[in-house]
């Protein structure tokens, strides 16, 4: 019997791991999958619980729930900051620009709370995060890897590391590349953990200005030529203008929005990447070779193994173990 893309990655991942644990940081080789086997053996069986029933309500959210681990991976590290709230004295670093749109906070406080109920005191907001995005992924067709866990919150969340720190959708492969390495993620990284936009939806803010006025010259010709032109029509259908909206979304994968699968990759092939970030995959000659092998539709199984992979190096990006941080009480706010 031919072996699924998902039964190669679970196969794949123990070995996997275990190569990029020995290979990274210190702190990242602190992590492990058995952290809790003591301290709350039921972690994943209560997390995978919670997160069936949460998608079984709302199946949108499978993608914001990957785009938070992002969001908090890619600022300080693996810690929990995105999660923070601001307070009368600090911006915290949801409601900096790029995070206003984030969701599923909420989800991830039921479970941190049922988390606490069974285990008190013993599992961070950060492990929590990682593994809602593992299964948000499992649970919408994709890989299940083994995550790494021992985590620790961080105790900082500021809005303006936000700007220096956080890939935006009009960065271009230059950008791209040189945020990713500041993180410790090199060119296979950034083509892979890319392939997540299979999953969700945008804001039209994200992306208008590659619809409206691209380079000044304020003209209705004036659109990325990078834009596929049948495309750009469907989206300036949906998108109006190019103030700022953040209430109408657009499918970052259309017709499979809710399915991890590499259909991303064909639509990046054919122009139809609808971030920047995406279509500037196409000018550098790795990350586009990736694009095009992957949108043969022949290399499923591969891009699932690297994607697992690619998520557990950067599930190690900053973290914070052993007497560093905290184990937050509660996710939004610090102890």
């Amino acid at each position: 019997m031919a072996s699924s893309p998902t039964m190669l990655v679970v196969m794949c991942s123990s070995l996997a791991m275990a190569v990029i644990l020995s290979s990274s940081s210190p702190a990242m080789a602190q992590l492990d999958v058995g952290f809790y086997s003591k301290t709350c053996p039921k972690v994943e069986e209560i997390v995978r619980e919670e997160m069936i029933r949460i998608l079984a309500v709302a199946p949108t959210l499978a993608g914001p729930l990957l785009r938070l681990h992002f969001h908090d991976c890619f600022v300080r590290g693996c810690d929990g900051s995105v999660l923070i709230d601001s307070t009368a004295s600090n911006t915290a670093e949801k409601d900096a620009p790029p995070n206003q749109t984030l969701r599923g906070f909420g989800s991830v406080q039921r479970i941190k709370a049922r988390l606490d109920a069974a285990c008190p005191g013993t599992v961070s907001c950060a492990d929590v995060l990682a593994l809602m995005a593992r299964d948000a992924v499992a649970l919408s067709g994709g890989p299940r890897w083994a995550v790494p866990l021992g985590r620790r919150d961080g105790r900082v969340s500021a809005a303006n590391d936000t700007t220096t720190q956080l890939p935006p959708p009009t960065a271009n492969i230059t950008q791209l590349a040189r945020m990713f390495a500041a993180k410790g993620l090199d060119m296979k990284d950034l083509v892979v953990l890319s392939g997540g936009h299979t999953l969700g939806t945008a804001h039209c803010s994200a992306f208008t200005d590659r619809l409206y006025n691209f380079t000044g010259a304020n003209n209705a010709g004036d659109v990325d030529p990078a834009l596929d032109r049948s495309y750009l029509a469907r989206l300036r259908s949906r998108c109006a203008s190019l103030a700022g909206d953040n209430t109408t979304l657009a499918e970052m994968d259309p017709g499979s929005f809710l399915t991890f699968d590499a259909g991303y990759y064909r639509l990046v092939a054919r122009r139809r990447g609808l971030f920047h970030s995406d279509s500037s995959l196409l000018d550098d000659a790795f990350t586009a070779g990736y694009v095009r092998r992957q949108a043969t539709g022949m290399y499923a199984a591969e891009f699932f193994r690297d994607f697992a992979e690619s998520m557990v190096k950067m599930g190690g990006v900053g973290v914070l173990t052993g007497g560093e941080g905290e184990i937050r009480k509660k996710c939004y706010v610090i102890n």
